[in-house]
């Protein structure tokens, strides 16, 4: 296959593509980049660590020992008042965002990554949370992969945000969407190898920056704000090998840890709240049956 390079009018194919033109230009200069030696680190098999659910914060996770895990996937509170939030103000919201980030960064192996899902939120003013995201967890030491939009829904005649109805003094937005922020520790590909079970069109519709896929039923699944088994199935499959460990820390209803389970992962979820804890354990046996059932 030909190999292609950057040039003044970019380049049409991306196989074997060379852009080291482009990451030597001044732009990248003081950006961090991979570390040099991350490999050296000791990476320990699961233990009885792994396969379990924590009912306790993701601010301590001393449970799972450093490097444990390949993936973590989730989706924050994001402090709007559902059932399960504190009333935080927005420094304390970040401050907990941050020390969860600190223990996700401990335990994940090298070349292992965070993807996190996350919604902007309010209109007076909007609050680009993922703004503040990629602030925190760099600052953390996380190297930034790429941002995923992930379209929940079309628009659909008579719905909108409304504001000011067909004029120019408010008019308001309506997200349809929520961004999956893909982060990785100390390099951006995997020292290791293992096997992947991503098949060719899944890896082509999972390496585009939007997905679209319906959202989940707060209701049928039991949890105010679910995402979709199918989300979860994607990130795992493509950002981890089989038998890999995936940490879901605000695992919620445990999609994150139910995906896992189906498709040849180990798992670790945590949650604070207790109900919820025993909905993900019956949500990954009833899952482990129907695998034992195919």
């Amino acid at each position: 296959m030909k190999r292609t390079s950057t040039s003044a009018f970019g380049a049409g194919k991306r196989e074997s593509h060379d852009a080291s033109a482009f990451y030597n230009r001044s732009l990248y200069d003081g950006l961090e980049q991979a570390s040099s030696s991350p490999a050296d680190s000791v990476v320990p098999p699961p233990g009885d660590w792994a396969d379990r659910l924590y009912c306790a914060s993701s601010t301590d996770m001393t449970a799972i020992p450093d490097n444990g895990v390949a993936l973590a996937f989730t989706s924050p509170p994001y402090n709007v008042g559902k059932e399960y939030e504190a009333d935080m103000d927005f420094d304390a919201y970040l401050a907990l965002i941050e020390a969860v980030g600190c223990e996700v960064y401990r335990v994940l192996r090298p070349g292992g990554r965070y993807v996190i899902n996350i919604a902007n939120l309010g209109r007076k003013p909007y609050i680009p949370l993922h703004a503040s995201f990629y602030d925190l967890h760099m600052g953390i030491g996380f190297l930034p992969m790429g941002e995923i939009i992930w379209q929940k829904a079309k628009g659909a005649g008579g719905s909108c945000a409304w504001g000011s109805w067909m004029s120019a003094k408010a008019p308001r937005l309506r997200d349809l969407h929520e961004y999956l922020l893909v982060f990785a520790k100390q390099r951006f590909s995997r020292p290791d190898k293992g096997e992947s079970d991503i098949g060719r069109d899944e890896f082509m519709d999972a390496t585009l920056s939007i997905w679209d896929i319906p959202s989940a039923s707060a209701r049928r699944i039991g949890h105010p704000a679910p995402f979709p088994l199918a989300l979860a199935e994607r990130v795992v499959k493509l950002y981890s090998y089989q038998d890999d460990v995936v940490l879901d820390p605000f695992m919620g209803s445990g999609t994150t840890c139910v995906a896992a389970a189906s498709h040849a992962r180990r798992y670790v979820g945590y949650d604070v709240d207790e109900g919820y804890c025993e909905l993900a354990t019956a949500r990954i046996g009833e899952a482990q049956r129907l695998k034992i059932e195919e």
